[in-house]
């Protein structure tokens, strides 16, 4: 049976809560301790939370590495030379400059009901002071059975010609919760761009069961840099409940079907603009929009509580793709 979807808005709190048949969903939030919006947290079904708590709300045993990954985002690495993607608190003043803030507007409307909505207005600004982008985004909630599903459908509009340089740091990104990471996950030093290196602990792998399996059959830690229409991440709860994140990727998006910028530390993001950084023989993308130009990308996002088969995916996807 079809739940009932609550928004409510707490624009003085900077959040709006989404519930499911009254049990909490996820939220949509833009706190002045983050430089961009977020779906936080994202819960199952079943109550189980399968976003990390940190930065916004440490747990024990969690990971602290990459604070600028929280929740449910959508940003990118090297928007005309300016990083949106890793700019947080942590960054020192100095380097500052070289980072971007994607800033809330406003809340253009709510609407509650078998499928709730929210649509967003937000800025894109370099580090500068210069308005890059303007963001129209419309999030969709529904709830059925044992899956939630969020669509996320965001127009950019360029205020000024701007160019998505070829990078590994984008486009959807969730951090996901710790049993959610992979058990054969080793840890190390990962760069961004701009060569700002993060260490990732390896760390105690006991209670991390997540494994990434993607539309062409691909599954492990091999996901990261292939392509395909969607991919899952399933993983067992402390509470021995089995839970899967699934992001599907639409035929109307730009450079469909994506690359999975999927990590084993718990980073699971679509990237459809990095070509020749996940693949060397593959030309760079360098995405352009001319001024005044727009760009649309849609999402859906499946929380299951619960192991879908590839055949039940195949099926959502095809339903996804009449989406436009």
């Amino acid at each position: 049976m079809q739940a009932q979807i609550q928004v409510t808005v707490h624009e003085a709190d900077r959040r709006i809560d989404v519930t499911a048949d009254g049990k909490p969903f996820t939220s949509y939030i833009w706190p002045t301790s983050l430089e961009k919006p977020v779906l936080y947290p994202l819960i199952a079904p079943d109550g189980t939370t399968v976003t990390r708590g940190f930065p916004l709300e440490p747990r024990p045993g969690e990971r602290v590495d990459h604070p600028h990954h929280a929740g449910l985002w959508f940003n990118y690495g090297n928007v005309n030379g300016f990083d949106f993607w890793n700019n947080s608190g942590a960054i020192p003043a100095a380097q500052k400059p070289k980072m971007g803030t994607v800033h809330q507007g406003r809340i253009v409307s709510t609407k509650s009901g078998k499928q709730g909505e929210i649509v967003t207005e937000t800025t894109w600004t370099d580090g500068t002071g210069t308005d890059q982008l303007k963001e129209r985004t419309t999030y969709i909630f529904r709830a059925e059975g044992n899956t939630r599903t969020i669509d996320r459908i965001s127009t950019l509009t360029a205020l000024r010609p701007v160019t998505f340089h070829d990078d590994k740091e984008g486009l959807l990104g969730i951090r996901v919760a710790h049993f959610l990471e992979s058990p054969t996950e080793k840890g190390g030093t990962y760069n961004d761009a701009q060569g700002r290196p993060t260490k990732v602990d390896a760390g105690d792998t006991s209670g991390q069961t997540g494994i990434y399996r993607t539309s062409e059959g691909i599954t492990g830690d091999k996901v990261w840099s292939t392509r395909g229409a969607w991919c899952e991440l399933t993983g067992t709860s402390p509470e021995g409940k089995t839970e899967t994140i699934a992001i599907l990727d639409n035929p109307a998006n730009p450079g469909f079907p994506t690359y999975w910028h999927a990590r084993g530390y718990g980073l699971f993001a679509a990237n459809p603009l990095g070509d020749h950084i996940f693949d060397p023989k593959a030309p760079e993308h360098n995405f352009t929009v001319p001024q005044g130009g727009t760009a649309t990308f849609r999402y859906r996002i499946l929380l299951t509580s619960g192991a879908p088969t590839p055949d039940q995916l195949n099926t959502a996807e095809a339903s996804f793709a009449k989406v436009k």
